[in-house]
C-alpha cells in the first residue's frame, strides 16, 4: 500500500504522484510486422522514443487474446497474448525494455465483461455447469416468447445499441451486456468471479507489470438487493426507467456504483497488492462523483490510487455524446475545480483531456483553422490540464497535437460504437438524418482518437512500411504530412517540445507536483487562471482558451502586478517580448498560455 499523499509542503512517496502516464493504443501505435495492425514489438521500437519524451509509464490498452469485436475490451484469454499483438515473449520483452528505461507497464483490465468467446461465459450457457452464475442470466419477460421481439428482461439499452440483453438459444435465456451483445457482463456477486480475476491479476503482476488500469471498475456492483436481485426483480419485473429517443432506456442508475463497490475494490486490494510496492491503480470511474473519488482513493480505505472523472469531458455534450456543443469555458473550469477540491486533503486525481474514448480535445477545444493557432492551441490545453494537481495522462499522439481523424463517410469507421449508433439513430430510431449523423461522428466518434500515430511524412506516416503488403487497419489522417515526430522532435518551438518541458515541470518543481491548487477568475468566459502553491513558492496558470485577444481577468491582473520580469515566467506558448506587451496592455493574445512565478 503506497504511503498517503498529504498536502501544505509535506512529501508525497508514491512515485506516481509526480509522475506522467502515457497511453498506448496498440493498435495505433506501430506496426512492427507489416500487416497494418500495430503491435508488441512495433511498441518495442519506440521505447527509446518515449524514454526521451520524459514520461513515467505506460497504460497499455488491451493486448489479450480477443475476437476484437470492440478493439480488445472483448477478452477471452485474460492469460494470453492476442496474435495480432504478438505473444507471450514479446510481452516479457516489452517489460523488460521498458524497465531497463525506468518506464513502468500499466495494462488495462477489463473485467465488467469478457468476450462471449471466454471459456467461463462458454460453461455458463449450461445451466448445470458450475458456472452457470458466472454472468447475469435472466428469463424472458413472463407472457411472451422468449428470444422474440419485447421479450427482453426490460427495456434496457446497451451502450452500443440495441437492447441489453441478448437472448442465448443454448441456455434458453438471456444474458445483459451493458456494451457489445458481444460483452456479456460478469456477475461479482459470485464470489468465484471475483477469486478467479484477483488470480489472473497476481499472474500478471508476479509476470513483472507494474499495475492496472481497471475499465468501467465502477459497473461490476450493481445496483441489487441483499438477495442479490436487480432492482423490482422481487416484484418479477427489473425496474426500467422511461425509454429515451432511440427506443430504450438507460441501465446506468441500476449499474453502476453499486452497494458493494468499496467491498470488492478493499477485497481486490487485499487479495492482489497487500505486500507489494511499487504499483499504480487507477480506474475508469463512470457514474462516480467527485466526493465518491475522495473516499475511493483516499489511501486510508485502500481501494483505488486514483479514478478517471467523466464530468469535466461531458461539458460540451447536449442530451448524448452525439449532441456535441461549443464549449462553455466556465462549466469546465467548475468541473475541474470540484475535481480539484474533493481531493484537496485526501485522494488524488487524475488528469486527462484526450484518450482511446474521446475525440482529439485538439479539434474539441482548440483551433485548427491555421497551423498557428493548432500549435499555439494544443501548447495552450496542454499547459491548462497538465499545471493541475494530480497525475497527467498522455494520450499517444496528443504530444504532437495530433487532431480528428477528418472522415466524411460512414465506411471510413471502424469503430463498433459509431458504426451501430449511425444506424440505430438514422435507420431504426429515425432521430437524426444520415448527414447530421456523419458530422456527429466527426466530432465524437472514438475513431477520431484512434488514427495511426505520425511518425513522419511518409505514406503511411512512418505507422507501417509504406512497401507493405497491407494497408493500415484504419487510415491515416491526411495532415500527418505536417504534423509528425520527425517534424517537431528537434524543433524547440513545437507541440512535443511543449509537451517535453510540461513533463520536467513536474518531475523538478514541487509546487506542480504537490503544491495546493487555487482557482481564480473563475466565472471569466474566456481564461482559465489558478494558482500552484507550496511554502512559499506561488506559481500562476494563465490560459486564454480561446481565438481572440482578450482582456486579463480582474484577479489575474492583480496578481502579474506591474512590474512584469522575463526570468519570473516558468513556461510560456509564446515569444517574451509579446507576452510583456499584451501583459502590460492588460491583455492576452490569442491562444496564450504561460505559468508566472509570484
Amino acid at each position: 500500500m503506497p504511503d498517503a499523499i498529504h498536502t501544505n509542503g509535506a512529501p508525497m512517496n508514491p512515485w506516481w504522484a509526480n509522475a506522467v502516464v502515457y497511453q498506448i493504443y496498440p493498435r495505433s501505435f506501430q506496426d512492427g510486422n507489416g500487416d497494418g495492425y500495430g503491435d508488441l514489438k512495433g511498441i518495442i521500437s519506440r521505447l527509446g522514443y518515449l524514454a526521451d519524451l520524459g514520461i513515467d509509464a505506460i497504460w497499455l490498452s488491451p493486448v489479450y487474446r480477443s475476437p476484437q469485436d470492440d478493439n480488445g475490451y472483448d477478452i477471452s484469454d485474460y492469460r494470453d497474448i492476442d496474435p495480432m499483438f504478438g505473444n507471450l515473449e514479446d510481452m516479457d520483452r516489452l517489460i523488460e525494455g521498458a524497465h531497463e528505461l525506468g518506464i513502468k507497464i500499466v495494462m488495462d483490465l477489463v473485467v465488467n465483461h469478457t468476450s462471449d468467446e471466454h471459456a467461463w461465459f462458454q460453461a455458463s450457457r449450461d445451466k448445470n455447469s458450475p458456472y452457470a452464475d458466472w454472468y447475469w442470466w435472466r428469463p424472458a419477460r413472463e407472457g411472451f416468447i422468449p428470444g422474440t421481439p419485447g421479450a427482453e428482461p426490460n427495456r434496457w439499452g446497451g451502450s452500443f445499441g440495441g437492447s441489453a440483453w441478448q437472448y442465448d438459444e443454448k441456455r434458453g435465456e438471456y444474458y445483459l451486456h451493458t456494451f457489445s451483445r458481444k460483452q456479456p457482463d460478469l456477475n461479482w456477486e459470485n464470489p468465484k468471479v471475483r477469486y478467479a480475476v484477483y488470480d489472473m491479476m497476481n499472474w500478471w503482476l508476479d509476470r513483472g507489470i507494474d499495475g492496472f488500469r481497471m475499465d468501467v471498475i465502477t459497473l461490476i456492483s450493481k445496483q441489487i438487493d441483499q438477495e442479490g436481485r436487480l432492482p423490482g426483480e422481487s416484484h418479477g419485473t427489473i425496474a426500467d426507467l422511461p425509454v429515451g429517443e432511440e427506443g430504450y432506456s438507460s441501465p446506468w442508475p441500476f449499474s453502476m456504483d453499486g452497494p458493494r463497490l468499496d467491498e470488492y475494490l478493499k477485497e481486490m486490494r487485499a487479495h492482489v497488492f497487500e505486500g507489494r510496492t511499487g504499483y499504480l491503480t487507477v480506474g475508469e470511474g463512470q457514474g462516480i462523483s467527485s466526493k465518491r473519488n475522495e473516499f475511493i482513493t483516499d489511501p486510508a480505505n485502500k481501494e483505488l490510487d486514483m479514478i478517471f472523472l467523466f464530468d469535466h469531458v461531458g461539458v460540451d455534450q447536449q442530451g448524448s455524446k452525439w449532441g456535441m456543443t461549443k464549449l462553455e469555458l466556465p462549466r469546465l473550469k467548475r468541473a475541474m475545480i470540484e475535481q480539484q477540491d474533493a481531493v484537496r486533503t485526501k485522494g488524488w486525481a487524475s488528469l486527462y483531456f484526450n484518450n482511446h474514448d474521446q475525440p482529439r480535445a485538439l479539434s474539441r477545444w482548440g483551433d485548427t483553422s491555421t497551423p498557428e493557432l493548432r500549435v499555439k492551441s494544443a501548447k495552450a490545453l496542454g499547459l491548462m490540464l497538465h499545471m493541475h494537481r494530480g497525475t497527467p495522462y498522455v494520450y499517444q499522439g496528443e504530444e504532437i497535437g495530433m487532431t480528428n481523424a477528418g472522415f466524411t463517410k460512414l465506411e471510413q469507421y471502424q469503430d463498433l460504437e459509431s458504426i451501430n449508433a449511425f444506424h440505430q439513430r438514422v435507420e431504426d430510431a429515425k432521430v437524426q438524418d444520415a448527414g447530421s449523423m456523419i458530422d456527429s461522428l466527426a466530432q465524437a466518434s472514438r475513431d477520431n482518437s484512434r488514427t495511426p500515430m505520425q511518425w513522419d511524412d511518409s505514406t503511411y506516416a512512418g505507422f507501417t512500411d509504406a512497401s507493405a503488403k497491407s494497408r493500415p487497419w484504419i487510415s491515416v489522417n491526411p495532415n500527418a504530412a505536417e504534423i509528425n515526430v520527425q517534424a517537431e522532435k528537434n524543433d524547440p518551438n513545437s507541440v512535443y517540445s511543449f509537451y517535453r518541458r510540461l513533463i520536467e515541470l513536474r518531475h523538478d518543481d514541487d509546487a506542480v507536483s504537490s503544491g495546493e491548487f487555487i482557482p481564480i477568475d473563475i466565472d471569466d468566459d474566456n481564461v482559465c487562471a489558478f494558482k500552484r502553491t507550496l511554502g512559499s513558492r506561488s506559481l500562476l496558470c494563465v490560459v486564454n482558451v480561446s481565438s481572440q485577444t482578450v482582456d486579463v481577468p480582474t484577479q489575474t491582473a492583480h496578481l502579474l502586478g506591474d512590474d512584469f520580469k522575463h526570468e519570473s515566467v516558468v513556461i510560456s506558448n509564446i515569444d517574451f517580448d509579446e507576452l510583456r506587451k499584451t501583459v502590460h496592455e492588460g491583455q492576452l493574445a490569442p491562444w496564450s498560455a504561460f505559468v508566472y512565478q509570484i
